[in-house]
């Protein structure tokens, strides 16, 4: 089973209450070759919910808002949740939003607000990984055959 961002099949889990649907993703859910995840709300956050960015630094790695609160306890929940799901469905690789503070694969906002990347990970993307599951950038998901993926 493929886990793929919850927001990129087309539910509406992101931050603004937007989804980023991607059809061809969402087409692997309505097929049941995906599962659809939101580390987010599994972490107990709301929709629609305040920006987060993932913000490093003494060697320390937080996740926190907009505003200034730390949202890292809610991230980190989420992403254990999400990997969770992923050992129980025997997940061996995750179509992942670019870009988020949980699901972001090779690149996320830099902690500043700025609308500046980094490279990295969000905390999910990066959990999935140490447990030997495949993260792939969802966003430019064409549809191939999930045997390919």
């Amino acid at each position: 089973m493929i886990l793929v961002s919850a927001c990129l099949a087309g539910i509406p889990c992101r931050y603004d209450g937007k989804s980023s649907l991607n059809p061809a993703i969402a087409d692997l859910v309505e097929r049941g070759e995906a599962l659809a995840v939101c580390p987010e709300m599994l972490g107990g956050l709301p929709v629609p919910r305040v920006p987060c960015e993932v913000v490093t630094g003494g060697g320390e790695t937080k996740v926190v808002s907009r505003d200034g609160r730390d949202f890292t306890a809610e991230y980190l929940l989420g992403a254990r949740k999400t990997l969770d799901i992923a050992l129980e469905a025997r997940g061996a690789k995750a179509l992942m939003k670019r870009r988020s503070p949980s699901c972001g694969v090779g690149e996320i906002y830099d902690g500043t607000f700025s609308g500046k990347l980094t490279a990295g990970n969000g905390l999910a993307a990066d959990l999935l990984a140490e447990h030997g599951i495949e993260v792939i950038p969802g966003d430019e998901y064409k549809g191939e055959a999930s045997d390919e993926l």
